[in-house]
Formats: structure tokens, sequence, C-alpha cells
């Protein structure tokens, strides 16, 4: 992954994703840990940035509404939906 532009992410993966978190009444939240990893990641030389579809899904998998194997199945579509 790398850095994106901010749009509105288009796609049937990206409605599910964000059709989901509405249903659970989910959002993200940044913890301590999500600022160490980026400062990590930041010195290390690599500018990665979540999108908003990418964070829903990590606050779902984080809040227990999608397993990790079913987290990662979703962003590769998601992703690849993207790159169309």
């Amino acid at each position: 992954m790398g850095k994106r532009e901010n749009h509105k992410p288009q796609g049937k993966t990206a409605a599910a994703i964000l059709d989901m978190a509405k249903k659970h009444n989910v959002s993200y939240t940044p913890t301590r840990r999500d600022a160490w990893a980026n400062d990590v990641t930041r010195l290390s030389g690599d500018e990665i940035e979540f999108d908003e579809i990418e964070l829903l899904l990590l606050a779902l998998q984080r809040a227990g509404h999608i397993s990790d194997p079913e987290a990662l199945k979703l962003q590769a579509e998601y992703l690849r939906e993207e790159k169309q």
C-alpha cells in the first residue's frame, strides 16, 4: 500500500464495508499503538496511509465483527476494485 489521494471510494466492497460499519455502529478511533506504528513506519522511510474504508475495516476487526482472515479478504477485494 502507499499513499493514496483522498477520494470517495467506489465499488461494491467499499459499500459493503461502509454498510457493515453503519449496521454495527462502528467507527475508527486511533490507538496509542496506531500512533507508534505510524511513527515506526515513517521513520523507516515508508509512507503508508490507510483511507476511510481501510480504517473502518480495522475498526470492524477490532470490535470483533469480522475475523482476521475476513478482514484480509475484504481489504484485498477492496484494493483490487480501487485499482480498476
